[in-house]
């Protein structure tokens, strides 16, 4: 046969089929936006330090005061919501006992609970995208359950984030479930986070991603920066449980920089410069901040995509501090700390990253790569069975790029060739593509193709 002939039915092969190219943006992104509300935010983060405390071994009886009451009043949020909504939200709630033990942060034995609100999704129901917040609070000292510690900031900004973005997302309809938790127990030991990820594996849960939010109103920074445009996106760069197969391939294939929780960070920022140009995400290379910890980890240990947001500068003395004044400082997690505008453009990041990651199509599985030796690099993954799938997507990087700099619509084909595209120079992945325009998460190669 002809060389040349060989070679064009070589590529015919690997072609994509010719399809229309969707669209670039989802308008209704613009909405979501908009409907978040500033002064819901600030009503639902003053009727949460209006508890007093929520700490995790606080007054469980009281109307008034303690996590209790807290935990009764964001069920009860949900449940309203749900109803505005024809029943759209699933609302209960998540309990464990923590026995108690003097070397930890929980003396005595504690029921942890959580309050789960999940959106059930239309066709892939079992595909879940997360947002939690914390209800618990702290004062100086985790133990104590008695001082007041409003927790303004940490964490009721995150836990009001939840609760709006409920509302608004609750207004539509998605393929896939979106979960709203308010998780307990976190500055104890993350015991609600471990709670709600262990139960999510026991029931098979696939999580297409965690979005978690600890701190998402602070503008004024202990370093005396007072920005109100940038947050930061925590996350951890490979799986913590991934087999030692996968790191003996990595050292010859690379991908030191790109597991899942990774390539939700890469999409969050993304997704925030599209449709929330106004902010500045920063990816921050690692878990959480130096030495601490948040309530993704969990599921992270787990080995579910999950990341941390939260604002770009941290002010100490409002956080884990008992309130009082000292030399001129004020100290404490008071509501007076907390700029709700921000907390506001926090929240709307939430919603649309859970929108489009809710509206996508699931991510390519199994996904392969070859090239060794040769000008192409060849790509192929298993085909998705959704209606709502118009194609897919190549992305490609260099490899020191933070971000995705290059793509390739290529239609329904499930291989393909990047003519003249080196495999040594670059880093590869696959989306999915709706026929709305939203696509998955990228993923990363995990196999190789020998032809």
């Amino acid at each position: 046969m002809n060389k040349y002939l060989l070679a064009l039915i070589i590529c015919a092969l690997w072609a994509p089929s010719f399809a229309q190219t969707p669209p670039q943006f989802d308008m209704r992104m613009y909405d979501i936006v908009k409907d978040v509300s500033a002064k819901r935010l600030e009503q639902d983060v003053q009727k949460l330090v209006s508890f007093g405390t929520r700490n995790t071994m606080s007054d469980t009886l009281s109307e008034t005061r303690g996590i209790g009451a807290a935990r009764r009043w964001i069920k009860a949020e949900f449940d309203k919501i749900s109803e505005e909504c024809g029943g759209c939200l699933e609302v209960r709630y998540q309990r464990t006992l923590v026995k108690g033990d003097n070397n930890t942060r929980i003396k005595e034995d504690t029921w942890v609970v959580n309050v789960i609100a999940i959106q059930r999704g239309t066709s892939t129901p079992n595909n879940y995208v997360i947002m939690s917040g914390d209800i618990d609070s702290r004062a100086s000292s985790a133990t104590d359950p008695n001082t007041d510690a409003p927790g303004a900031n940490d964490n009721a900004t995150g836990m009001a984030g939840a609760i709006e973005a409920a509302r608004v997302l609750s207004k539509y309809k998605f393929p896939s479930s979106v979960v709203y938790a308010g998780l307990s127990g976190e500055e104890q030991g993350l015991y609600g986070g471990k709670h709600m990820a262990n139960m999510a594996e026991k029931e098979g849960w696939n999580i297409i991603g965690v979005l978690n939010n600890d701190m998402i109103g602070n503008i004024e920074g202990i370093d005396g920066v007072i920005d109100n445009r940038s947050f930061r996106i925590f996350s951890e760069p490979t799986p913590a449980n991934e087999t030692e197969n996968a790191r003996k391939l990595r050292r010859f294939y690379g991908g030191e920089v790109d597991g899942i929780s990774r390539q939700l960070a890469r999409y969050i920022e993304k997704m925030t410069r599209t449709y929330m140009p106004e902010m500045n995400p920063m990816m921050i290379y690692r878990l959480d901040r130096f030495g601490r910890g948040g309530h993704h980890r969990p599921f992270n240990d787990l080995g579910f995509a999950g990341i941390r947001i939260m604002e770009t500068h941290e002010n100490y003395n409002r956080q884990h501090q008992d309130i009082r004044e000292e030399n001129g400082i004020m100290y404490g997690d008071v509501i007076e700390g907390v700029n709700f505008p921000y907390c506001a453009k926090l929240t709307a990041v939430n919603a649309i990253n859970l929108a489009g990651l809710a509206w996508a199509p699931s991510a390519p599985q199994n996904v392969k790569i070859g090239g060794a030796v040769q000008p192409s690099t060849k790509l192929s993954w298993d085909a998705i069975e959704d209606e709502n799938l118009a194609g897919y997507k190549i992305y490609w990087r260099e490899t020191t790029a933070p971000q995705w700099q290059y793509s390739r619509y290529v239609g329904k084909a499930t291989k393909f060739i990047l003519e003249n595209i080196v495999v040594d120079n670059y880093l590869f992945g696959v989306a999915a593509v709706g026929q709305d325009g939203n696509e998955s998460v990228v993923s990363f190669p995990t196999g190789r193709i020998w032809r």
